[in-house]
């Protein structure tokens, strides 16, 4: 433990942007289009889901505006296939607000999970250049827990199998079915978890970002659902925005939003880029 302590403090820092623009709105008028401006639209297996389980580009749609992120499943990994979406890796410091639609999916027992997210690629256990946070809402409770609720977590690192994290988690129980704003603050030394504008939690230390990071949304399924007959479950992204090296409020992201939208803006990126791959894997 000690080396990999160690390991961390000794990571090189990275130059990232320091300003720019990315937002959009998903007016695009379909997947292809969705691709053709820069989103990574996942298609394999992997972390995180069920072992088997499949992410599908034929799992995201476009629908007057709003992105579609779909999950199906019969409760096996076989019959189970998930969605996500990346952007490019190139977002740290900075202000990244996203309206979801979270659904409850009134009567289902399937522990899904409806993330918003940035994360860099987890190269192997343990790695130091991994960074994350995120928006995790589990409907039907799961991770060994029944109750609905909402995480906001920033990470410093972990290892997958057998599982064994290092990160900071701020926690709000209770239903969250509707329309939500989630808006994540990245500094230096801390980031603040928002939800329609409330503070949510505040993570400081090694758990704060340190490498550029692809901004992200995924559906998928834990361990635990029932078999039997195939089922679907979804939640919608309205838009998303990201302020490079700034902090500002969720007030006035949303603000900023209805600026673009009257100026018939559906897509904006003024952010550099630094090189970076989206292997938007994780």
């Amino acid at each position: 433990m000690r080396a990999l302590l160690l390991a961390l403090l000794a990571a090189p820092a990275l130059a990232v942007p320091s300003g720019g623009e990315f937002f959009d709105d998903f007016s695009q008028p379909d997947l292809d289009a969705l691709r053709a401006s820069g989103w990574v639209l996942r298609d394999g297996t992997g972390h995180p889901g069920l072992p088997g389980a499949r992410f599908t580009p034929g799992q995201l749609a476009l629908d007057s505006g709003l992105l579609k992120l779909r999950l199906s499943t019969d409760g096996t990994p076989a019959g189970t296939t998930l969605a996500q979406l990346c952007a490019q890796r190139k977002f740290l410091i900075g202000t990244t607000t996203a309206r979801v639609r979270l659904r409850d999916s009134a009567g289902s027992r399937d522990p899904v999970i409806q993330s918003f997210f940035l994360a860099s690629p987890l190269k192997h256990d343990y790695d130091p250049d991994f960074s994350e946070v995120d928006f995790e809402y589990l409907p039907q409770g799961g991770w060994g827990e029944p109750e609905t609720r909402l995480y906001g977590v920033s990470w410093q690192t972990v290892r997958i199998d057998p599982w064994q994290s290092f990160n900071q988690a701020s926690i709000v129980k209770g239903s969250f079915d509707g329309w939500q704003v989630l808006t994540v603050q990245v500094e230096a030394t801390r980031t603040r978890h928002y939800v329609n504008g409330r503070l949510m939690g505040e993570h400081t230390g090694r758990n704060v970002p340190a490498k550029p990071m692809a901004i992200s949304f995924n559906h998928w399924l834990a361990a635990g659902a029932v078999e039997g007959a195939p089922r679907d479950h979804e939640f919608d992204v309205d838009w998303v925005l990201h302020a490079a090296g700034k902090t500002i409020s969720p007030a006035a992201m949303q603000a900023r939003v209805a600026t673009l939208r009257k100026q018939g803006v559906a897509r904006r990126d003024t952010v550099p880029d630094v090189g970076l791959t989206s292997e938007c894997n994780l």
